[in-house]
């Protein structure tokens, strides 16, 4: 049995291998057209509503191709979930024996080398840390693959990695005493031999912007690429074809220079003084920079205070380190790779706080404790395009959220794909039976300084008659925080706030607390799934249009104008649609979900534009009446059905 439809139907193995299996017509159909696009070599962009069983739907057609595959995902959490639950079930229904492989980026694994570099680091020697290194150290004792998410007793954002972990800047390659124990060799070694290779999208443009080794030899053999969440692209695709400097590259050129020296250049002060300004003048870069932003534009951080003196002294700290490491390269092998790395530092230094080429945007982004300069190109579909048309295989783009008002032209012109096959199907779900979208009245307009606890108000009866069990989703973290304080006066539920504690740890405690309410901002609009009774509402504070104060967001609407095209319809309405979307997607996750879906910008109904936003939906029953949100709510449950052919993944 070859025929994907046949596999995926009633007789089919998965119905005898997966309890509960319903056979869904528009699973069937998408595996038929990725079978086709893996054989022609064509382009398909694919669009599955939520509970299709996408991830199946190309799954099946990749494993039987008998070719090379690559398939990307979003997140490394999706790639883990893909790789690990999704594939082990298709493979054993279709007792397909061929080789499949996890490939991470190279940050994932860890380093020994830079392991036994730091294990007695001044650096790395204060309590909490030292006890960290002893875990990592006895871990790196035993582990086969060297993948970090095998250590989940130590924090993924743990302050150690950086020091354990190598990046494409530090990796000594083939000068590596400890090259035949590399992690990052032996995960790429089983890629290029795999017949299935699972990666991300981060990992899929960094590698390829940054020619490596990994994805950039494994696209030569591959008879097909496979983007799922493919939504993700044009952002993911802009930051790694343009350019950036960071601070935090300098500082861990800094913690390599002095590692470095005490075993290599132990004489050389001047080495280790200008490596400690270099430090302070990273850091000093940062201090001058304000709180409270997240991303301004070159022009405007030009104009802050002491950001010129900061820049002016880094170069020129930059300038004399390269010349001392220029004599220590001839020390060891590490200080000759930071001499490498300062000379490419100093020459992005010198690209990146210059005059803005034409075509790109000049921005910088403001952390916590870094600063990023960037360079992102106006426009990807060109290059995009280009690299496409430079390895003739298949290309497959699938996401739940593809079309705006059932069209595909947006994401098509964003990416530069042409001549596609494109194909939309509709959720197999009962939205009209299982769900209802509410648009309350009386609401003021968004830009209201009274709309945020007007908002909260119209929320609170729908919150009680749901009885908590919900997610708010807000468009702003300052919508949500002032949402939170005039809930927590107001309701006996649980509050889970997003920002008080990890993101997986806050949903895995809303999804063990009965009656709770989550509040979130963009990072819960999507890639959550809360299946059953616990999330039984879905309250959006806002229509999600980007902030008009955005730096690329103003480059590219200056742009589009400046071509003559209309930038509100051409990209800040697709853009949000794709955005709202994917926060409906949260309601109704299961066969047995059934939900209330709560939009209380007024722009939905007394704007042109609103009507777009509206036929993006699923189709559902709408009412502006808060008692029949409430009689929904009264209404008894129906008989649980048994379905396991939805895989979990879909979006």
């Amino acid at each position: 049995m070859q025929n994907c439809t046949d596999i995926l139907g009633h007789d089919g193995p998965f119905s005898h291998h997966l309890t509960g299996f319903a056979p869904r017509l528009q699973q069937q159909e998408m595996a038929e057209q990725v079978e086709k696009a893996i054989s022609d070599r064509s382009i398909l962009v694919a669009e599955a509503g939520t509970g299709t069983g996408k991830t199946f739907a190309y799954l099946v057609p990749a494993l039987l191709s008998s070719e090379k595959v690559i398939v990307s995902t979003g997140t490394k959490n999706l790639q883990d979930q893909l790789f690990y639950r999704d594939l082990p079930l298709v493979r054993k229904a279709l007792q397909q024996p061929g080789k499949v492989a996890l490939l991470k980026g190279r940050s994932n694994y860890l380093c020994h080398y830079r392991l036994d570099l730091y294990r007695n680091s001044p650096r790395v020697q204060n309590p909490a840390l030292h006890k960290t290194l002893i875990k990592i150290k006895r871990w790196s004792e035993v582990t086969k693959s060297g993948d970090t998410g095998e250590l989940t007793d130590v924090a993924e954002d743990s302050p150690l990695w950086p020091f354990v972990t190598s990046t494409a800047d530090n990796c000594l390659g083939q000068e590596c005493p400890s090259i035949a124990d590399c992690c990052v060799m032996k995960a790429r070694r089983k890629a290029q031999e795999a017949d299935l290779v699972v990666v991300n999208h981060h990992l899929f443009f960094a590698d390829l912007s940054l020619k490596e080794e990994g994805i950039a030899e494994l696209l030569p053999g591959a008879n097909a690429v496979i983007f799922d969440e493919a939504h993700q692209l044009p952002e993911v695709a802009s930051n790694f074809f343009g350019q950036a400097y960071s601070s935090n590259q300098l500082l861990e050129l800094v913690s390599d220079i002095q590692a470095a020296i005490v075993d290599e250049a132990v004489d050389m002060q001047l080495l280790g003084k200008l490596a400690d300004r270099l430090e302070y003048t990273a850091k000093l870069f940062r201090r001058v920079m304000p709180d409270n932003s997240n991303r301004i534009t070159w022009k405007v951080c030009r104009q802050i205070d002491g950001v010129d003196a900061a820049l002016k002294e880094m170069g020129e700290t930059l300038g004399e380190l390269l010349e001392q490491l220029e004599v220590g390269a001839e020390r060891g092998k590490v200080l000759a790779n930071c001499f490498e790395r300062c000379g490419e530092l100093y020459e992005r230094f010198q690209k990146l706080t210059g005059e803005t080429p034409e075509g790109f945007i000049h921005w910088v982004g403001v952390f916590n404790r870094s600063v990023v300069v960037n360079l992102t190109p106006m426009d990807i579909a060109d290059i995009f395009r280009e690299y496409m048309k430079s390895r003739p295989c298949g290309w497959i783009f699938t996401s739940a959220t593809l079309t705006v008002a059932n069209s595909f032209e947006h994401i098509c012109r964003t990416l530069g794909i042409d001549d596609a096959v494109s194909h939309s199907w509709d959720s197999p779900f009962d939205y009209m039976n299982q769900s209802v979208l509410y648009i309350p009245t009386g609401l003021p307009e968004p830009s209201s300084s009274e709309y945020g606890a007007e908002v909260v108000a119209q929320a609170l009866p729908v919150l009680r008659a749901s009885e908590g069990r919900a997610f708010m989703l807000f468009t702003s973290h300052r919508a949500l925080q002032e949402a939170a304080g005039l809930l927590e006066d107001e309701l006996d539920y649980p509050l889970f706030i997003q920002g008080s504690m990890p993101r997986s740890q806050l949903l895995a405690k809303f999804r063990k607390t009965a009656n709770a309410i989550l509040l979130g901002t963009s990072s819960f609009w999507e890639g959550v799934d809360v299946r059953g009774e616990a999330l039984s509402c879905v309250i959006i504070d806002k229509l999600p249009f980007a902030s008009p104060g955005d730096p690329l967001l103003q480059a590219r609407i200056d742009a589009i104008r400046e071509r003559g095209g209309n930038s509100f319809r051409d990209y800040q309405l697709p853009q949000a649609v794709i955005a709202l979307k994917q926060g409906v997607g949260r309601l109704i996750r299961d066969v047995n979900d059934r939900g209330v879906l709560m939009i209380c910008d007024p722009r939905t109904l007394n704007k042109s534009y609103g009507r777009i936003f509206i036929d993006s939906l699923p189709r559902m029953k709408r009412t502006r009446n808060l008692k029949r949100v409430e009689q929904f709510f009264e209404e008894p449950l129906k008989e649980p059905i048994v379905d396991s052919s939805v895989d979990s993944s879909a979006q």
